[in-house]
């Protein structure tokens, strides 16, 4: 039975595009991984996947290269990237429920305590996100679908 409402808290497709694209270039270590094989690999929308890059190198999670034989690779050991912070970096809005957002226009918020209860739960999930790094989601290469160059 479905009421039109998601049942669960749920990242959006930017954030999952992201942590794709970490482990992806994680697992290719110094090789340069491009958007278009990444897109590719997953078979996502490449213009969707660039935007994700972008924000992924200005955060300083990825190194761009461009030109022939550019690509991504990691900016820093995946040792010291927590899987919380890519989530905090590709996460536009943590709103759960219509309080915790703006344009709050529901009549309960000034006595209600679900927002605290979810804005709890949150954390947690938060907390439990940052104590794992990318190098525990490492995959090997053919894992994606193709073999590391030699």
């Amino acid at each position: 039975m479905t009421d039109g409402f998601d049942s669960a808290m749920q990242l959006t497709r930017f954030s999952d595009y992201g942590l794709r694209l970490m482990m992806m270039a994680a697992a290719n270590g110094e090789r340069r991984i491009t958007i278009e094989e990444t897109a590719r690999a997953f078979d996502i929308s490449r213009a969707h996947l660039m935007k994700v890059a972008q924000l992924l190198v200005r955060e300083g999670f990825l190194k761009a290269a461009r030109g022939r034989g550019g690509g991504l690779t990691l900016a820093r050991p995946a040792e010291s990237i927590t899987i919380g912070a890519v989530v905090r970096a590709t996460e536009s809005d943590f709103a759960i429920v219509e309080c915790m957002g703006s344009g709050n226009q529901c009549r309960i918020t000034p006595a209600c305590r679900l927002r605290g209860v979810l804005g709890e739960a949150l954390g947690a999930f938060l907390k439990v996100l940052d104590r794992h790094t990318l190098a525990e989601l490492v995959l090997r290469p053919e894992d994606f679908g193709f073999a590391r160059a030699a």
